[in-house]
């Protein structure tokens, strides 16, 4: 026969488990990260250049790189994207190989959109035509920026045709960093020459309002004060388009 008492009698409870939710505070212990704001509205693209510019050779996989074959498209893609107004470049590099961060430049400063470019921490060595390739520049009062000649390490053909590409490659150099701020050439070469400044090496350290002082950069500040700007060339990119959109 069927026990009723057992029946009715309640089922034991089991414990639940705690569910962890999916706040900040989880995603610090478990990730150590907050939750990246969702940027599919916003109208600005933010890309950061950091550790060592990549060239054609792949470095070690220690290394912190930019691999040009990564930011070249995605500059393409902010030029055609309608609903990106503008780019804001964020640089801590060390730099790197010479064409590729001539590469990336071009490309900055061929764009048609409005572009901000934020040196934090550093911008050295071939992040300086980096620096000064978009249309307004800042430099963080602490951050610094190495000017040094084009040189080259491992095995090097002992010719004069040699030395000839070296020096070409620097020329290119300072002439695309002269065009697209206020140091004057001159002044380039005695910082990028100097000596007694870098311990094993000749060439400046400059430091962020040393860096404005000398036309490098074009002013001293921060997040806020590069966004602020960005989004004052926006209203003059809006403006120049919706007068070329009224029909005569």
């Amino acid at each position: 026969m069927e026990n009723p008492q057992f029946e009715q009698s309640p089922r034991p409870e089991i414990p639940q488990k705690e569910v962890k939710g999916s706040g900040i505070l989880d995603k610090i212990q478990e990730l150590g990260q907050t939750n990246v704001p969702d940027m599919a509205q916003s109208n600005i693209h933010c890309m950061t250049v950091v550790g060592q510019i990549e060239g054609h050779m792949q470095l070690p996989p220690q290394n912190k790189t930019t691999k040009y074959e990564h930011i070249i498209p995605q500059l393409v893609a902010i030029e055609q994207n309608l609903k990106l107004e503008g780019l804001l470049l964020i640089l801590n590099t060390v730099g790197g190989d010479v064409e590729a961060g001539l590469a990336i430049s071009e490309m900055i400063a061929s764009m048609s959109k409005p572009s901000v470019t934020l040196v934090l921490g550093g911008g050295h060595s071939i992040g300086v035509p980096i620096a000064v390739a978009s249309n307004y520049s800042f430099i963080a009062e602490t951050a610094t920026m190495t000017i040094h000649p084009v040189r080259l390490t491992g095995l090097v053909i002992g010719v004069p045709q040699t030395f000839e590409y070296l020096d070409k490659m620097q020329e290119r150099v300072i002439s695309f960093v002269t065009k697209h701020s206020s140091i004057t050439e001159e002044k380039f070469k005695e910082l990028m020459l100097s000596k007694g400044n870098l311990t094993r090496d000749i060439g400046t350290n400059v430091v962020g309002t040393d860096a404005v002082k000398y036309g490098l950069i074009d002013e001293v500040g921060g997040i806020g004060q590069a966004l602020n700007k960005l989004n004052e060339l926006i209203d003059i990119y809006r403006e120049k388009n919706s007068v070329g959109d009224v029909v005569q």
